[in-house]
Parts: C-alpha cells; sequence; structure tokens
C-alpha cells in the first residue's frame, strides 16, 4: 500500500496523518520488521477507530474502506478538481496523471486486506468492509454529502478500468463540487487569532419559502434577487428589516434549500469578525459556486465602528466585489446603527452632526434590495396559525377554539407574529402529546 502511495501525483496532498497513509505506514512498518505485531494491532485499531467515526459522521455503510476512499477524491482540493468544476471536459496531459492516480485508487479500492488480517489474527478489516451501520437520524449529518459520496464509491467500485474512473470522478466534481464548499450547502466560520476556518453546517432546517404563510411581495422580492444572482445575473446585497419573529431568517434559510442545487452556498458570519471578510472573499471568489455572506440580526450601538468597515467591504474599497458573493442580512433595525436626537442637532458638540447622522445612513445605502417584514394584523395573524396547525393533522381544535386560544396566547407571549403562531402550535401538540400519554 505505501509503495503505491508513493505514485500519487494528482492526489499527492492527501494529508499525511490521514487514515489512508497511516494504514500504510503501520503495514509497511510491521512487513519490515521495524514493529511487532503487538504494535501493529494497536496501531490499526487506533486507523479503524477513526474510521468509525468518519462513517458516523457522514452516515456511511456497506464498504466502509471504499467510501473512506472515495470521501477522500471528494474532498481533496487539487488544481485538477477545481478546474472539473467548472469543464464539461478536461483536455491535456493532466488526464495523464489523473489516469495514474486513478490506476493506484483502483487497486487501493479492491487492496486485500486478508493477508495482514491472517497473520496479525484479526478481522476488522473483514468487518468494516461488510458494515451495518445503526440507523441514524438525519440531523446527526449531511444526508446529501453522504449519499454523494456513497454513490460515487460504488460508481468507482463497478469502474473497470482507470478511463472510466476518470469519467466518474470529473462528472462527480461537476455534479456535486469538490472539498468542504462543493460538498456542504452552509457554513460558519470558526476564528482563533488571525486564522479562520471555514465548518460546515450539517443539520440545517430544512424549511421551504412555502412553509412561511403569508409575506407574499417580500418573498418573491427575494426570489427574484437570489434567482438572478444564482444565474449570474446582475444581483444586490439584500437586508431584511422588520419586527422579530416575522420570518426574516426563517426566509434566508428557505432561500438556500430552494437554491442549493443552483450552485448556492451560505456562510454565516458575526460582526466580530468582519476583519476576516478580505481573506474569505479572496478564497471564495475564485470557487465556481455563488455564495450569500449571512449577517443575523445585524445592528450597531452608536460607540461602535465596525461598520464602517463593512461599509468599505460591501462597496466602496478599491478591489471590485467578485460577482460570485452577495451580503444577506437581517436587522431589526431598519438604519443599523443606533440614532440619537444628538445626530439630527447640527448645534450639539460636533459643527456637522448631520455629517454623523449621513454616515450612519450610508451603510443601509450599500444593500440594494432592503425588504420590510412587519407584525402582522390580527386577522393575518390567525391565518398563520391556522397553516401551521393545519400540517399536523394530531390537532383537532374548531376554528373557533384555535383563534381563540391563538389570541390568548399572543397576549402572553409578545404580541402577533409568525414566531409566536408556530410557539403556540408547538404548546398545543406538547398539551395533546401529555393527554395521550396520560390516557395510556
Amino acid at each position: 500500500m505505501y509503495k503505491l502511495l508513493s505514485k500519487l501525483v494528482i492526489y499527492k496532498n492527501i494529508p499525511r496523518d490521514s487514515i489512508l497513509y497511516c494504514l500504510a505506514h503501520i503495514i509497511k512498518c510491521y512487513e519490515d520488521g521495524s514493529a511487532d505485531a503487538e504494535d501493529a494491532v494497536n496501531d490499526i485499531y487506533v486507523q479503524i477507530h477513526r474510521l468509525l467515526d468518519v462513517a458516523t459522521e457522514y452516515g456511511f455503510n456497506g464498504n466502509l474502506w471504499q467510501n473512506y476512499l472515495a470521501f477522500l477524491i471528494a474532498m481533496t482540493e487539487t488544481p485538477f478538481g477545481l478546474v472539473s468544476e467548472k469543464r464539461e471536459k478536461i483536455a491535456g496531459s493532466v488526464n495523464v496523471f489523473a489516469k495514474s492516480d486513478f490506476e493506484i485508487f483502483k487497486e487501493l479500492f479492491d487492496y486485500d486486506f486478508k493477508p495482514i488480517e491472517k497473520e496479525l489474527g484479526i478481522d476488522c478489516f473483514d468487518i468494516v468492509t461488510n458494515y451495518i451501520a445503526v440507523e441514524k437520524d438525519k440531523k446527526y449529518y449531511n444526508r446529501s454529502v453522504s449519499n454523494s459520496v456513497k454513490k460515487l464509491s460504488e460508481d468507482i467500485a463497478a469502474a473497470p478500468t482507470a478511463e472510466e474512473i476518470l469519467s466518474v470522478v470529473t462528472g462527480f466534481y461537476r455534479e456535486n463540487g469538490l472539498g468542504l464548499i462543493g460538498l456542504n450547502k452552509a457554513f460558519r466560520l470558526v476564528t482563533e487569532g488571525e486564522k479562520y476556518e471555514l465548518v460546515p453546517i450539517t443539520n440545517t432546517e430544512e424549511v421551504r419559502l412555502t412553509n412561511i404563510i403569508g409575506y407574499d411581495s417580500q418573498k418573491q422580492k427575494l426570489i427574484e434577487n437570489t434567482e438572478a444572482f444564482v444565474k449570474g445575473k446582475k444581483a444586490n446585497n439584500v437586508l431584511l428589516y422588520g419586527d422579530a419573529g416575522t420570518g426574516k431568517s426563517t426566509s434566508i434559510k428557505a432561500v438556500l434549500n430552494e437554491y442549493y442545487k443552483d450552485g448556492l452556498r451560505m456562510i454565516e458570519l458575526y460582526k466580530q469578525q468582519f476583519s476576516y471578510l478580505p481573506a474569505l472573499i479572496s478564497k471564495l471568489k475564485v470557487r465556481n459556486y455563488r455564495f450569500i455572506i449571512y449577517m443575523d440580526d445585524l445592528s450597531f450601538e452608536d460607540f461602535e465602528t465596525e461598520y464602517k468597515y463593512l461599509k468599505a467591504v460591501i462597496e466602496g474599497g478599491l478591489e471590485i466585489r467578485p460577482e460570485n458573493i452577495l451580503i444577506y442580512a437581517t436587522s431589526n433595525r431598519r438604519h443599523l446603527i443606533k440614532e440619537s436626537w444628538s445626530d439630527r442637532n447640527d448645534m450639539d458638540d460636533e459643527l456637522h452632526r448631520s455629517d454623523t447622522m449621513q454616515e450612519k445612513l450610508s451603510l443601509v445605502a450599500r444593500f440594494g434590495v432592503t425588504i420590510g417584514y412587519f407584525s402582522p394584523a390580527k386577522q393575518q395573524y390567525l391565518d398563520i396559525v391556522k397553516g401551521i396547525a393545519a400540517r399536523h393533522k394530531e390537532i383537532t381544535l374548531s376554528e373557533e377554539e384555535l383563534f381563540a386560544g391563538a389570541q390568548k396566547w399572543e397576549l402572553s407571549h409578545g404580541g402577533p407574529s409568525g414566531r409566536t403562531a408556530e410557539q403556540f402550535v408547538i404548546h398545543l401538540l406538547d398539551t395533546i402529546k401529555e393527554n395521550d400519554e396520560e390516557t395510556r
């Protein structure tokens, strides 16, 4: 196995601490006599443990070894892979190296672990290549990533030649993308000092725009802008502002689910992370995806100055904002930055207070589309309650009973809103469940 890996070219950057390289090193050391059987067994079990962790995280089943190798091919970012994302077919000498690498991967897919198992008296490889996993809730892993990688694994295993594997892999890159960014739809930024890391969010809420009752004109504006964006047309940064609990954040999450298959990806960013924006944008602008940088509940107190940094990044710096990146933000404040009466008074300490006010208001101007979400009127609120309750057959209240309970609920839970309506329905479901348990 170690000799095979030494011949890789395109995939030479597979990490040396990967399970693949660690297993190859363990087997090599045992075969050349630099490690005894006991140490080899112990080290192999450590890697099997890691393999099971990967299988659990990504929901793999069946031949975990082949699933893992396919996972490496899917996740290892190479210039070959990045170009394959963008082109129908790649021509040139790079294909010679690629086919050579895929011949090696074919040998790895079919690697016979039986001799080493027999010598060491173990059967762990036999188990992981015929693995029956415990069924897991889809919330524990990204099912779309899992299914894509398992399909890639099956296709590579079935391909008889390196030429066909090349076709399978490049087709996978075109359809699914490459690496973390290609295979996942949502990310958060994890920072430490000057370094940052994009970490996938694997359990995103599977909400759709049709799940949001009402706010049709607001949703239509969001759809029009986002559709233009994913189609490569001109589109604007978007600010969703208004009352709490009215569906601003839910609308943006729904947009991601609607357009993920069209190449849309979303990265959640907080205002204390604005200093990482230039580096992040530099990383994203070369990828063949459309990225929305999502800022939830964005607002600034009058003493905070991060908004100036955001203004420059959105529009106004020397570098043009890449056409594949937009910023979508939500806020309860129309103008994002807290204003005081002194901002409007030119007779205060500062000679030109109106200039200060204009500087603050100019941040909102950087968002070409602003969409207002406001608390629903009484009947709209009741329609929302009715629509949400209709999704649950176990709720058998009459419309009159439902509306009476909903109005009573909102009086003590922050007023009418989509969030209040959903919380009321959850309360009803909990009550029904408790009554059922008592009846039993």
